[in-house]
């Protein structure tokens, strides 16, 4: 990464996060879903993202696959690379948690130090790490771009999983068994989480005004 310019300066908008929280009904959040390839990362960010579209929440996703499209394109999937292209999603979701939305991540991001870097660039509980345990049977009979097999066969080199390690989460604020819960459990827990920590209102909570 090249050295930040001195000729820089951070630019303090008069719109600030609180404001847009306020506008918005709800507290700005990144959603950090993080497990194996296969165990429904980006299946239940979308899920959830569904949920809250439709409470009124303003979301957005990055998605692992998307973001190579463009933001990270550059990139391969060396170690150095998966971990410049981890330090992109987090300085793009605390620009996002800024905007005073609720940004769900879908990433492997298999190690605890770059899960940890991410989380450090956000204020203080802004990050909620997610982690969707699913063993590598099930996840490599969901393989339906046939990553898996690929691996086995030596074609992809280190594959999460099977040719490189997983760090599991130590401390996530949320563990889905995504092998066993259904989508519908699984997106349950997470509302319930985010109405735990304030982020949407409690689903029977009611504004008065006047």
């Amino acid at each position: 990464m090249a050295e930040q310019s001195s000729n820089t300066v951070w630019h303090h908008a008069t719109v600030t996060r609180q404001r847009r929280e306020s506008q918005n009904g709800h507290k700005a959040v990144v959603v950090w879903f993080t497990g194996l390839s296969g165990a429904g990362k980006s299946t239940l960010a979308h899920a959830v993202e569904e949920q809250l579209h439709q409470q009124g929440c303003r979301t957005v996703v990055l998605d692992g696959d998307n973001v190579r499209h463009g933001l990270c394109g550059d990139l391969g999937f060396s170690e150095t690379d998966r971990s410049e292209n981890l330090r992109r999603i987090g300085e793009t979701s605390k620009l996002l948690v800024e905007a005073g939305g609720i940004t769900l991540t879908a990433f492997i991001s298999p190690t605890q130090a770059d899960r940890q870097r991410v989380r450090s660039l956000m204020p203080h509980g802004n990050f909620l790490e997610i982690y969707c345990d699913c063993s590598v049977a099930v996840c490599e009979s969901r393989d339906v771009k046939g990553l898996y097999a690929k691996a086995r066969a030596g074609e992809i080199t280190n594959f999460t999983g099977i040719s490189a390690p997983y760090e599991p989460p130590k401390g996530a604020n949320l563990t889905l068994h995504t092998g066993e819960e259904s989508l519908q459990q699984s997106v349950s827990r997470v509302i319930e989480l985010l109405q735990q920590r304030g982020i949407i209102p409690a689903k029977n909570s009611v504004t008065h005004s006047g």
